[in-house]
């Protein structure tokens, strides 16, 4: 289909379009590599591309920060919570001011402007290819095309029939930047055509960043008026552009200039030559996987921003779960996404645009395993590896132990835990590296290979635990104190976020100390599953739900958007509807008690996952239609963190594809899962390319009556399959392929005990009865 608008359409669902420019950075489309992020506004008259670094935080003291030395005062902060001090952790601080870590910023925009605009309405579209993460705008008389080397590692623009004129600039005043930053441009004259430079120096600090353009021009004549280039009469214009960040004196620009030139290829359109080498990366990683629905051909075709407005589309979810994949793989690489992904246009990012690790990255990055985007898992892996001597300075430093305690935020340079506070406890949270090293052994799992750099990561939490785990109960059984289950605390008026035997830690501590000793088989495995062994069980409160706290007479405080206290069910298998169904009745019903808080995207997303995993596709249809309704999502099809488009963040972007995957498809080890939460919405379709814990790959299709998946595992394995039709043993072979057909929906259709009553309020919930 063509629209008349000057280029042929991005190939639904992998891709998006606009009729007109963007006119907030929110909206402007995205491509990213995992280390340079564009957003391209898609303005033929005035072409800016905002460029981003994964590097780029700005000193703010928390380069300098150091965890608080407290650990000699833990043995007394233990002893007054064990005698009933709910408020003692209040005074667990060296004093010390909430202090952020470094926040993330933009570098600077590129900008091509015509000093002779149409002026008025133009015949012009922007898209977006998923496929290949090319951001296009085309007009009748020029194109403009955008996309970010995951092969060369250089933001790649180019202008085609450009007009009569084009000014070339590097334009650093971006929203929030502050008043002190010392900037210095300049221009240059190359065989190639023209180099220009920004260098920007943060106040106060001896760090800096340094940006390089080459325009590589064809035809006509470049003329250098600093601190721009002025080109007149060209048939096209390449631009390459990096960035680096820097600690004292610029970076050489001649050398940086001279890798840019070494890019072009030899005998080879520039364009072309750079782009193939792009898709050979990109291309192959985006294409593993996709998802088909049932949907309405007219509604595929239609821009993002009309699409958004039908919630209850299945166009609307095929197109997010690809623009989730994309997003997702384009901001990783040297670290994985931040809050706000691999973007943002603004020096002042909520939140600092962390690294948040109590649940933001981990729901992120959750569809990494079985979504195929191992690019994703290592760079999950390049954090946490990276930062590893920092968690071992702060299991010293806060609780005198061995091994590794993992901060709750990072801005990517500082594994140190320095951001807390009395209402905010995070110190005290021992959870952290058992979530964020789970991913690392799901991606094991599956390729069937062990990593060695994981296995003395888990040994280092396992040491930690050992030296923390020494505290006991009446009954001899070992206490977490000090406890902390983010971001809530207990409903008793006196206590304080600080508390006991946090669900969440009793069952990261057990996850824990349990894959430490698979890794490590021998005598130190056998004291870590002795001392696994020795934690408590979960409880379940007055009210048939499992307790946020085990410890007794701490109550429930249920209107949060957190669910730390569920992570024993998802991302974890200790609670499931086959191994424990009486804990998966009593997590069910703490989930159904839960409130949404703030109405986050993430705690909408993370109720629906850890629905999913307890076989409730209600309540998954239910979650999933807040977040498609409520206006979470820009035109650009990043999303935002509350509901109307408020505060830009990846959250929802990103998570949106491990939930769908996780209704359909869910593995472990021994298990498959077929269609375990299956929402109405979702009455037809194809989820291809999804990689299992067993070493399989799974394609699966169904419509209201019947499903059928085929299974092409890569080891002889035997494994516990559940569908909707029941439970049986299947061997599978390597190499061998498995068609299996089974029942969409089971005869009555609620699996889990004390399941409430279907959920109004989804758009989906009459459109798509089935």
């Amino acid at each position: 289909m063509r629209t008349g608008t000057g280029g042929a359409p991005p190939p639904f669902p992998h891709g998006t379009w606009e009729p007109r420019p963007a006119e907030r950075w929110e909206d402007a489309f995205l491509s990213g590599n995992g280390r340079h992020g564009a957003l391209v506004f898609g303005d033929p008259d005035d072409d800016r591309v905002i460029v981003t670094h994964h590097t780029l935080v700005r000193p703010n003291g928390g380069e300098h920060a150091r965890p608080p030395e407290l650990a000699a005062g833990l043995p007394a902060l233990q002893d007054r919570l064990l005698a009933g001090d709910l408020r003692a952790a209040e005074d667990f601080t060296d004093g010390r001011p909430l202090q952020w870590v470094q926040p993330f910023h933009p570098a600077f925009l590129t900008r091509l402007r015509r000093p002779d605009p149409h002026g008025g309405e133009h015949a012009c579209r922007r898209s977006l290819d998923f496929t290949t993460g090319v951001a296009e705008t085309s007009c009748a008389d020029r194109c403009s095309r955008v996309f970010v080397s995951r092969a060369d590692d250089v933001v790649v623009q180019y202008v085609t029939s450009p007009g009569p004129a084009l000014d070339i600039t590097l334009d650093h005043r971006l929203p929030g930047a502050p008043d002190g930053l010392r900037v210095g441009d300049g221009t240059v004259r190359t065989p190639e055509g023209a180099v220009l430079t920004l260098g920007a120096r943060y106040p106060g600090s001896d760090r800096a960043f340094t940006g390089v353009t080459l325009a590589v021009v064809t035809g006509g004549r470049t003329t250098l008026t600093p601190p721009g280039v002025h080109v007149a009469g060209a048939r096209s214009v390449l631009l390459l552009t990096r960035v680096e960040r820097h600690t004292g004196e610029p970076p050489d620009t001649v050398a940086r200039v001279r890798a840019l030139r070494a890019l072009l290829p030899a005998g080879e359109d520039p364009y072309t030559g750079l782009l193939r080498r792009h898709l050979r990366l990109h291309r192959t990683a985006y294409g593993r996987a996709r998802l088909v629905l049932d949907a309405d051909d007219g509604e595929r075709a239609l821009p993002g921003s009309e699409l958004l407005r039908r919630p209850a589309s299945p166009a609307l979810l095929e197109r997010l779960f690809a623009a989730g994949r994309y997003h997702l793989l384009s901001a990783s690489g040297m670290l994985p996404p931040r809050l706000t992904g691999l973007w943002t246009g603004d020096w002042d990012t909520a939140w600092s645009g962390a690294f948040t690790t109590d649940a933001n990255l981990n729901l992120q990055t959750a569809s990494a395993v079985a979504g195929a985007l191992p690019e994703v898992v290592e760079a999950h892996a390049a954090l946490v590896h990276g930062q590893l001597p920092h968690w071992r300075d702060n299991a010293r430093a806060v609780f005198g132990a061995r091994g590794a305690v993992a901060p709750p935020h990072t801005d990517g340079e500082s594994g140190h835990t320095y951001h807390f506070s009395r209402a905010y406890p995070l110190h005290l949270w021992t959870a952290g590296a058992d979530w964020l090293l789970k991913p690392l052994v799901d991606h094991d799992e599956a390729r069937g290979e062990r990593d060695p750099r994981l296995a003395a990561a888990l040994a280092e939490v396992a040491l930690f635990y050992e030296d923390f785990l020494t505290r006991t109960d009446a009954r001899g059984r070992l206490v977490v104190v000090p406890s902390y289950s983010p971001e809530n605390r207990p409903a008793n008026p006196d206590s304080s976020g600080g508390a006991l035997n946090a669900a969440m830690d009793l069952s990261a501590a057990r996850h824990a100390l349990r894959t430490a000793a698979a890794y490590h088989p021998g005598p130190a495995a056998d004291r870590w599953r002795a001392l696994a062994g020795r934690l408590p069980p979960h409880r379940v409160n007055d009210d048939g739900a499992l307790a946020e706290w085990a410890w007794p007479g701490l109550d429930d405080r249920y209107d949060h958007r957190h669910l730390s206290h569920l992570y024993g069910v998802w991302p974890l298998e200790e609670i499931n509807p086959y191994d424990t169904p009486d804990l998966a009745a009593a997590a069910h019903r703490a989930l159904a008690l839960r409130g949404t808080g703030n109405d986050s995207a993430h705690g909408h997303l993370h109720q629906a996952l850890v629905a999913a995993r307890l076989r409730d596709g209600e309540r998954v249809a239910h979650a999933l239609g807040r977040v498609l309704a409520g206006d979470f999502f820009h035109a650009s099809l990043m999303s935002a963190h509350y509901p109307g488009r408020d505060v830009y963040n990846a959250d929802a972007a990103h998570t949106l594809p491990a939930l769908v995957v996780e209704a359909l498809v869910q593995s472990a080890p021994g298990r498959l899962v077929l269609l375990p939460a299956l929402p109405a919405a979702f009455p037809a379709g194809e989820l291809r390319g999804v990689r299992t814990r067993f070493g399989a790959e799974i394609d699966l299709t169904w419509d209201a009556r019947e499903a059928r998946a085929v299974v092409r595992p890569a080891r002889t394995c035997r494994i516990d399959l559940r569908t909707p039709s029941g439970a049986r043993r299947l061997d599978l072979r390597a190499g061998e392929e498995r068609v299996l057909t089974l029942r969409t929906r089971q005869p009555h259709h609620r699996s889990v005990p004390h399941l409430p009553p279907p959920m109004e309020g989804t758009p989906w919930h009459h459109a798509h009865r089935t």
